[in-house]
């Protein structure tokens, strides 16, 4: 396969580049490049890359010919406390950079044959303990919005026959970053705990997972639509804090007061550390995926003391 990937130097982009690449795939990154010019943009690529600048709604269009399949990761990192400023370059980022990619597409001669699109489960809301797949109603708030935006930009793409598919990613585990990087600091020295009340659920996905469904989707032609990626056992946050201790061999007990989070974060606290998401994976269960890390203990072992690159074939 020849597949061009956004957001390929992220969490999930550079795990997925490897594993395709070690199958002896060949893998081209779409690298944004803010402040180049559209007659710059080819003059400017490295070999092995693709170069865009969505603010300027510059794209080097005859490089994006004759892909089998493209990979959207791409979108500003959510963490941290959400300014005006900030919110407007999240959304941003994601629907009219997705946009002008699915039109792009959508007017290529050699098309390719799917669109893979990151998205959230953030899509569903605060939701608390309801069981959530891929038939439930979006939910409110401003990650959901943008969701649902983002998700919907795609649909020039769809109408030209590009086969299109909306993974809603829950929390990727692993020690390379992520939401797993950023707490194990603190849980190695024994001051980590659990986030306000702890009964919020965590919907998760380990990182080979996470790229052994992407890889599933290109083969399955039958999938399009939104996809959730998440194991099939979510956690409560209380669970999810004394695995990971468990794991450490550290203890656990400095809680996080959601006042001192909202206090801290604002709105991105309530939207994403506190919010519950109780999601489940029925369209890839029914489809046959099988998952290789289907409980807590196990993702977060793997992760934390053998995790390697994602391999091949998973």
């Amino acid at each position: 396969m020849r597949v061009l990937v956004s957001g390929g130097s992220g969490l999930i982009g550079s795990a997925l580049r490897e594993a395709l690449e070690r199958a002896g795939q060949e893998v081209v990154r779409l690298r944004h490049a803010p402040g180049v010019a559209a007659e710059d943009l080819a003059g400017q690529a490295r070999p092995g890359e693709v170069l865009w600048n969505w603010e300027a709604g510059a794209i080097d269009a005859t490089a994006l010919r004759d892909f089998d399949a493209v990979v959207h990761l791409a979108g500003e990192n959510v963490a941290g406390r959400w300014t005006a400023r900030r919110k407007a370059r999240i959304r941003d980022s994601r629907v009219i950079g997705t946009r002008m990619l699915a039109d792009t597409l959508s007017r290529l001669d050699g098309k390719p044959g799917v669109l893979v699109t990151a998205s959230g489960i953030n899509y569903y809301g605060n939701r608390g303990a309801e069981e959530l797949d891929e038939s439930s109603p979006p939910g409110g708030g401003f990650l959901a919005d943008v969701c649902r935006d983002w998700e919907g930009a795609t649909e020039p793409a769809a109408r030209a026959g590009i086969r299109v598919v909306h993974t809603r990613f829950g929390m990727v585990l692993s020690s390379r970053g992520g939401a797993l990087g950023k707490m194990l600091p603190l849980f190695r020295k024994g001051l980590g705990g659990k986030l306000g009340s702890g009964r919020q659920y965590v919907s998760w996905v380990s990182l080979r997972d996470a790229v052994r469904t992407i890889r599933f989707l290109f083969e399955h032609e039958d999938i399009s639509g939104p996809v959730n990626v998440t194991a099939p056992q979510p956690v409560t946050n209380r669970d999810l804090t004394d695995s990971l201790a468990r794991v450490l061999k550290r203890p656990a007990f400095l809680p996080a007061p959601a006042f001192a989070l909202r206090l801290t974060l604002g709105q991105m606290a309530d939207e994403m550390l506190l919010a519950s998401m109780r999601v489940l994976p029925r369209r890839l269960r029914d489809a046959g995926f099988v998952f290789k890390d289907a409980f807590i203990d196990k993702a977060l072992t793997r992760a934390i003391k053998r995790e390697k690159p994602v391999q091949a074939d998973g």
